[in-house]
C-alpha cells in the first residue's frame, strides 16, 4: 500500500473513532434525560443483571422500572398513628350527634377515679417512702409538695389546650404518657428521680379536668348537671379511695404494689377510651395563638361576674375540705381517740358514701333549679357539718364522722352547681373556663392545707375548725351578694325565681338534609353565650359549621 493509501485509511479510521465517540455521548445524556425523568440511573447507565459491565443501549428497558424502597415509619409515627385512629361508632357525624349514654358517663366517672387518685396514692406511705429512699420525713414530704405543684402547671398551661385540639386524641395521649412515665415510679431506686418523674405525671394527670368540659359539649342541657355530678363525683372518690386503697395495700403486702396497681389501671383507662370515647370537633377549629389563649383566661373571668362567683365560693369551699382531711390525721391519733393510720384511713368511707347521694340530688334539684340554690344549699351543708365537728369532735367521734359526711355532701353539691353554671358561659372556651374555676379550687385547696396544719398546731382542732367556719361563711356572703338572674357584678335584678328556664326552650328538629352544628352559624346552643374574637366577630360557630357540611359533602 503507498504512503498516500496508508494515509487515506488513517483519516477514514480517525473520522470512524470519532463518531464512535459521538453516538456514545448522545446514548448517555439520553439515558441521563431519562433517569431525571423517573427511570433508575442503573438502567440509564445500562447495567446488566450478570455484572458484565455498563453498555451503553438505544433500547427501552424491559420490564417495570424499579422504584426506591419507601422508609419504613418509625415507632413513635405508628404510636401517634394508632392513638389518634378513631373507630368508626366513636366518629363524630353532624348529622347524628353522640348520644351521652349512662354507660359512657360510668367509663368517664371510673377513668376519673383512677385518674386522679395517682395525685393521692403516696399521702399515707410518705413514712414508708422515706425508709425506702433513706431520706428524712422532711425530705420525703416534698412529694406530695410536688406533685399538687404539677398538677397545677397542668391545670394552667395544658388544660387550656382542650379549646384547640380534639379531646378524644388529646386526652388519650396525655393517658399513655402519664401511664409510661408512671413505669418509671415503679421501678426507679433513685429519690431524686422519683421525684421528678412525680411532677411529671402529675402534670399530665389533668385528664379529668379536659373530659368534664366535654360533658358539657355531649350531655343535654336539662340532664348537664347530673351528668356533671358523676363525673365529680368520680373525682372526689378517686380522692379519697387512693389513701384507702394505698393504707391497705401497703399494709399487707408492700407500696410498690400500690404503683403497679396504678400502672395497670391507666392502661385499662387507655384502652377503654380507645374503644369508647367518642370523637368531637374542635371547638376553635381555626387555631388559637398558645400565649394569647392562656391571656384570654384572665379577659374571660373579668367580663363574666357568674365565673368570679362560682371561683370564689369554690376557693372557700376547697379550703375547708383539705383543712379538715389534713388535721383529722392529728386530732385521731392523739388522745382520747389514739386511731391506728389504718383506722384513721378507713375515714374516707364516710366520704365514699357521701358521694352516692350527688347524682340523685343533681338529678331532683340542679337540673330542675337554677345553679345559685344548689350552691347555697351546699354551704349550709357544709357550715352546719364544720360546726358539729368542730365543737364536740374533741370527746366523741360522732363529730368528725358527721363533719366529714356534710362537707363532702356540700362540697359536690357546690361543685356540681357552679360547674353546670359556669359551662352556660363561652362554649367555645369551656376548657379555659376550667382552667380558671380550677385554679382558684385548687389555690383554696393549698390555703386551707396550710392555714389548718398552722392553726391546729398553735391552738388545736377548735382553733382550726373556727377559721374553716368562717371560710364557709364568706362563701355564703359571696352568694348572697349576687343573685341567680343578676346581669352585673353585685345585686338581686332580675327577681328572685329558682326555677331555671332554659330548659323550658325546645329546640326546634332540624328538616331533613340539614346538618346541625354544635354552633352554627357562631350562635350558641341551649341560649349559651357565644365567644367573640377580637374583631367582634361570633368565633367557633361558623367554622364548626363549615366543618359539618364537608363532612356531609365527603
Amino acid at each position: 500500500m503507498t504512503s498516500a493509501g496508508r494515509e487515506a485509511q488513517v483519516a477514514r479510521d480517525d473520522a470512524h473513532a470519532q463518531g464512535q465517540s459521538s453516538t456514545s455521548t448522545s446514548s448517555l445524556e439520553i439515558k441521563s434525560d431519562g433517569f431525571t425523568a423517573g427511570i433508575p440511573k442503573d438502567r440509564a447507565l445500562g447495567d446488566s443483571s450478570d455484572g458484565a459491565g455498563a453498555q451503553p443501549s438505544s433500547s427501552p428497558p424491559k420490564g417495570p422500572p424499579e422504584t426506591a424502597s419507601k422508609p419504613h415509619p418509625s415507632t413513635s409515627s405508628r404510636l401517634f398513628a394508632i392513638l389518634s385512629y378513631t373507630p368508626p361508632r366513636c366518629r363524630h357525624d353532624p348529622t347524628q350527634p353522640a348520644r351521652f349514654s349512662m354507660a359512657l358517663n360510668f367509663l368517664f366517672a371510673f377513668a376519673a377515679c383512677f385518674t386522679v387518685a395517682n395525685l393521692y396514692y403516696n399521702h399515707p406511705i410518705l413514712n414508708k417512702l422515706a425508709a425506702n429512699f433513706d431520706v428524712t420525713y422532711e425530705q420525703v414530704s416534698i412529694i406530695p409538695t410536688v406533685m399538687q405543684a404539677g398538677y397545677a402547671a397542668g391545670l394552667l398551661f395544658l388544660c387550656p389546650l382542650g379549646d384547640l385540639f380534639k379531646r378524644r386524641p388529646f386526652v388519650l395521649l396525655l393517658v399513655w404518657f402519664t401511664a409510661m412515665v408512671w413505669l418509671g415510679l415503679c421501678i426507679t431506686d433513685n429519690f431524686v428521680v422519683f421525684v421528678v418523674l412525680s411532677f411529671i405525671t402529675a402534670m399530665t394527670t389533668v385528664t379529668p379536668q379536659l373530659m368534664l368540659p366535654l360533658v358539657g359539649d355531649l350531655a343535654p342541657i336539662e340532664r348537664r348537671a347530673t351528668a356533671l355530678s358523676i363525673v365529680v363525683s368520680g373525682l372526689l372518690l378517686g380522692m379519697l379511695i387512693a389513701r384507702v386503697l394505698s393504707g391497705i395495700v401497703t399494709e399487707y403486702t408492700g407500696w410498690r404494689n400500690v404503683y403497679w396497681l396504678s400502672f395497670g389501671l391507666q392502661y385499662v383507662i387507655l384502652i377503654l377510651l380507645w374503644f369508647f370515647m367518642p370523637d368531637y370537633p374542635s371547638t376553635n377549629p381555626g387555631g388559637l395563638n398558645y400565649f394569647r389563649m392562656l391571656f384570654t383566661i384572665i379577659q374571660i373571668v373579668f367580663r363574666n361576674p357568674i365565673l368570679v362567683q362560682a371561683c370564689l365560693v369554690g376557693f372557700f369551699t376547697s379550703s375547708v375540705f383539705t383543712s379538715y382531711w389534713t388535721t383529722l390525721t392529728f386530732l385521731l391519733a392523739d388522745p382520747p381517740y389514739n386511731y391506728s393510720s389504718l383506722v384513721i384511713g378507713l375515714f374516707a368511707f364516710i366520704g365514699i358514701g357521701a358521694m352516692c347521694f350527688g347524682p340523685f340530688y343533681s338529678r331532683l334539684v340542679i337540673d330542675r333549679f337554677v345553679p345559685l340554690f344548689s350552691v347555697i344549699m351546699g354551704e349550709i351543708f357544709c357550715l352546719a357539718g364544720v360546726a358539729i365537728g368542730t365543737y364536740i369532735g374533741t370527746f366523741t367521734v360522732a363529730g368528725p364522722v358527721i363533719q366529714a359526711f356534710a362537707i363532702d355532701i356540700g362540697l359536690q353539691t357546690s361543685q356540681i352547681a357552679n360547674r353546670s353554671s359556669i359551662y352556660s358561659i363561652e362554649p367555645t372556651a369551656r376548657n379555659r373556663v376550667n382552667t380558671a374555676y380550677m385554679v382558684s379550687v385548687f389555690c383554696g385547696q393549698l390555703m386551707g392545707t396550710a392555714v389548718g396544719a398552722k392553726l391546729y398546731a398553735r391552738g388545736g382542732w377548735v382553733s382550726s375548725g373556727s377559721a374553716s367556719v368562717g371560710f364557709i361563711g364568706a362563701a355564703l356572703l359571696i352568694c348572697f351578694l349576687r343573685g341567680p338572674w343578676e346581669k352585673g357584678w353585685v345585686g338581686w335584678g332580675g327577681g328572685w325565681s329558682l326555677r331555671r328556664q332554659d330548659i323550658n326552650k325546645k329546640t326546634p328538629e332540624p328538616e331533613k338534609g340539614d346538618v346541625p352544628a354544635p354552633f352554627a352559624s357562631g350562635e350558641a346552643r341551649d341560649g349559651e353565650m357565644a365567644v367573640e374574637d377580637g374583631a367582634g366577630a361570633p368565633i367557633g360557630g361558623a367554622a364548626v359549621e363549615k366543618d359539618a357540611e364537608e363532612v356531609k359533602a365527603g
